[in-house]
């Protein structure tokens, strides 16, 4: 009985440390704030890209768009740079998702994807089909 106690105390708090270290792990910027590579619309088993001809005001649009998202904050670049990250945190544990929008030669690609697990159960493709429809 005293053991299965031990057990059970010790998965509880090693998700307590999980969920703590997902929540407030460091951000770096350097290895998700990266150009998009992408050259067509993808789904991936952790994000999804989508690719679509646009404008300044398009991208300046998505822009609007990204930070208006609950709990969405920015995490490195600019307009002016053509490339802007994102950070979205899922409302329940805090998963952070990491979306990068970057505008080119009249194309805006927008690239989503998780940081944490095999699987975002399509959230990003959910929000990047969310932006673009909002953005048209």
């Amino acid at each position: 009985m005293k053991v299965a106690m031990y057990i059970s105390g010790f998965i509880v708090l090693f998700v307590v440390v999980l969920v703590v270290y997902i929540r407030f792990a460091p951000w770096d910027a350097a290895r998700w704030h990266q150009p998009v590579e992408a050259t067509a619309d993808a789904n991936f088993a952790i994000g999804a890209i989508r690719v679509l001809a646009a404008d300044t005001a398009r991208f300046e649009k998505t822009d609007n768009v990204m930070r208006a998202l609950p709990r969405t904050q920015l995490l490195a670049g600019s307009l002016e740079d053509g490339l802007v990250t994102y950070v979205t945190r899922s409302k329940l544990w805090g998963f952070p998702d990491y979306t990068t929008v970057q505008f080119e030669n009249g194309t805006l690609k927008l690239f989503g994807r998780s940081r944490f697990g095999k699987s975002d159960l399509g959230v990003n493709a959910a929000r990047l089909t969310q932006v673009v429809a909002t953005i048209k």
